[in-house]
Formats: structure tokens, sequence, C-alpha cells
């Protein structure tokens, strides 16, 4: 036996006790160390504790025959991949037939020559090294480009982030909005992924998405004049026609990005966001006026989330208004909002997180320190 599989780890299972020596002898002279047990049953739970390299498995066993136990090892994702060798005294072509269809890759007939048992045993070994040796480095290739993926990714990110804060600081003064819009947007869908309310559409990865997507809601008011957005009276009806296009801006500029970056879920995200967050429930928002679930559901999930924030923050053209205001105007609705604008299933939600938000507003209302 070469080096590269000495000491090798044999489960040997057979019903004969004088089978079980012979074996463990040939493959001690082969610089292997056997664990010979006698039943189906012992072998499974002999595995389960302590999986062995390969199998020689007995063909004909009273309880469970070699096939049933084979049938096992292979259910098991523990124990599936280990070599499988069929000893028996059975000659029938259909025998061999059944022992390969159950996931057996070899076989050693009785009486058995001791010469035949190491070279098969060591054959399927090396075979057994080699393709651990390759799930090794397929292993180490993938998290080398998991990594290389995450960090493009994370860079991306990072540049679409800063020209949505550049975009912000216009109309913010600590640039914190975005950074508020986006935990309270991870906030709700975390929640609505718990109540399981949207089914499988809201799981951990759209949780992540909507956390960095929803802050490019606004980045279309990049393209929006300082004297319409930072406008301290209110808008001319052309002037509030202009600025609604932010929402188209905004979508048309992701859209392109992503047309780089087509399998970027985060950035598609954005552009329904985007376009999207103006929109309302009942059909009374910009720019298509779509309704109900014709709206994407994380701009569903962003109207609120924004709106929130709108509402508690100071503006050029608003005072800010505190928790207890801000709820009642999101739940009862007044002259600025109405419980109509919003998914019924996105305000319950806001509803039951409502001290969680305004946790997240305390925490990130003054710009960072340093």
């Amino acid at each position: 036996m070469t080096d590269d599989v000495q000491g090798g780890s044999i489960l040997i299972v057979d019903d004969d006790p004088q089978d079980l020596r012979l074996l463990a002898a040939v493959l001690e002279r082969g610089g292997l160390e056997p664990r010979p047990v006698t039943s189906g049953k012992l072998a499974i739970e002999a595995a389960v504790a302590d999986p062995p390299d390969l199998v020689l498995l007995d063909v004909t066993m009273p309880e469970m025959t070699g096939m049933d136990v084979c049938r096992w090892f292979k259910q098991d994702e523990r124990l599936r991949n280990i070599p499988v060798i069929f000893i028996s005294g059975l000659q029938g072509p259909d025998d061999k037939v059944e022992a390969f269809r159950v996931g057996g890759l070899d076989f050693v007939t009785k009486p058995f020559d001791a010469n035949e048992v190491i070279a098969r045993v060591g054959t399927h070994l090396k075979m057994r090294q080699l393709q651990l040796t390759q799930e090794r480095q397929n292993h180490h290739l993938q998290e080398l480009v998991r990594e290389q993926v995450k960090e493009i990714s994370e860079s991306q990110i990072a540049t679409i982030l800063a020209l949505a804060k550049l975009a912000e600081f216009r109309d913010d003064d600590t640039g914190n909005h975005i950074l508020r819009v986006q935990s309270y947007s991870r906030a709700l869908a975390r929640h609505l992924a718990k109540q399981k309310l949207f089914g499988k559409l809201i799981d951990e990865d759209f949780v992540e998405d909507i956390f960095y997507a929803s802050a490019l809601h606004d980045i279309g008011n990049a393209g929006i004049s300082d004297s319409i957005l930072l406008k301290p009276s209110n808008l001319t009806a052309e002037e509030f026609d202009t600025m609604k296009t932010h929402t188209t801006l905004g979508a048309k500029t992701l859209a392109a990005v992503s047309k780089s970056y087509p399998r970027n879920a985060f950035v598609w995200m954005g552009v329904e966001i985007a376009e999207s967050h103006h929109e309302r429930w009942d059909g009374s928002g910009y720019p298509e006026c779509l309704s109900g679930e014709a709206i994407p559901l994380s701009a569903r999930i962003v109207i609120i989330a924004d709106r929130y924030d709108a509402l508690r923050e100071k503006r050029c053209h608003k005072p800010a208004f505190d928790a207890a205001m801000t709820y009642a105007i999101l739940t009862d609705g007044d002259g600025r909002s109405d419980p109509r604008h919003f998914d019924p299933r996105v305000l319950a939600a806001f509803k039951a997180i409502a001290g969680e938000l305004e946790a997240i507003f305390e925490e990130l209302k003054n710009p960072p320190v340093g």
C-alpha cells in the first residue's frame, strides 16, 4: 500500500466472523486500519460515530442486507461519498448490477484473493483522496471568486452610495436622511419577513438589497435645480411638475448603470425604488399613478420609510414633527398624508415597530462624529 493511503480507516461489514478476521488481517498487512462489525445496524452506528475512509460490505446478511446498508449510506449527507466495495459469494450479473445501482463502486467475490482486495481498496482510496483534493481546491477557488465578487460589489455599492449622498447633501445638512431611510427600510423588511405576509418574496437577500437600494431613492435630485429643490416656500404647479421628474431621472440613471451590471439585484431594486417611491397605494402618486400591488414591493416599503423621515426631519419648507405627531399623521392622516397612501401590510408593520424606527431616528439624527 502506498504512503498516501497508509493508515486508511476501513469499515468491514460481514456476519461471518471468519471472513471478518481474514479481511482484517489482509488489511492490516497492507498498512490499513480495519474496523470489523458483524451487522448492518452496527455498521451504520460505527460510521455515524466516526466515518471511515472506505467500506467493505457483505451483500448477504440477516436483518439488513448489504444493499440496505448501502442505500442508507447514500441517503445520509455525512456518509454518501464514502466508497463502498461489496463482498459476496454471489456470482449472478443481476446481483452486481443491483450493487452498482444502489451506490457500490466495486465488487470482490468470495473466496477473495488478498492481493485483489488490497489492490481494489488501494485504488478506491486513492480515487477518494483525489476527489477530496479536487473538492478542497474547488472550494478554495469558490472562496477566492466569492471574495473577489464581494470586493467588486462593495466597491460598486460604495461608489453609487457616495453619489446618492452627494445629491442628498444639497437638501439635508447632515446627509443622515439616507442612513435613516436605509435602516427604516431594513427594519420594516425584516418585520415583514418574520410575519411571512409576502411569502417568499422577502428573504435575507431582499432585506440586504433594500438596505442598499433604499439609499438611492432620491438620487434623481441631482438633476433638479437648487431654486426648486431648496425653495423655502410652496412650489408652483410648474415647479412641482419639475420636482416630480427626480423619480424618472433617478430611475433612468440607475437603469443605465444596470446595463453594465445586469445581475446586480441591488441596482435593479434601486431602479424600482427611485422611480416608484412617490407612488401611492390608492393611485394618487406619481410618476405613473400606480396603485396597489402594481407598485414594486421594495418601493412600497421605502414609501413609508421615506415619509416617516421626511415628517421627523426639519426641512427648509417645514418644521420637524415629534414621534407621536408623525405616527398620528401616517396612521390617521391629515393634509400631509393619508393611510390610504400605503400598502396596508406595510403600514401594519410600521405600527408594530414604530418604537424601533424612533430609536433609529434618535441614533442617527446627528451627523457622525469625526
